[in-house]
């Protein structure tokens, strides 16, 4: 038995939720799923330019958890952007 997902602390809400290559229809596209967790990584870490420890204190995660989840934020952005997947952001 696994143990039981934490619940994150998420601040951020966007108010868009696609982004795609110009010029190509949706339904062409491949959408890449972003968490809202990687999106709230994201904005800590880059945007807000907070250290990491700050970042998983304020997501109520340890370090190597916000570590995981931002690899996976950076990786999932980087597939969209070099093979021209759009970016859906799920709620």
């Amino acid at each position: 038995m696994s143990r039981p997902r934490l619940k994150r602390k998420i601040e951020f809400n966007p108010k868009v939720r696609y982004f795609k290559p110009q010029g190509v229809p949706m339904r062409y596209l491949k959408a890449i799923e972003l968490l809202p967790e990687e999106v709230e990584a994201l904005r800590l870490k880059n945007i807000k330019n907070t250290s990491q420890e700050e970042c998983a204190k304020k997501m109520n995660t340890s370090q190597s958890t916000f570590q995981r989840i931002l690899s996976s934020a950076y990786r999932k952005i980087t597939e969209a952007l070099i093979n021209g997947n759009a970016i859906k952001i799920i709620e």
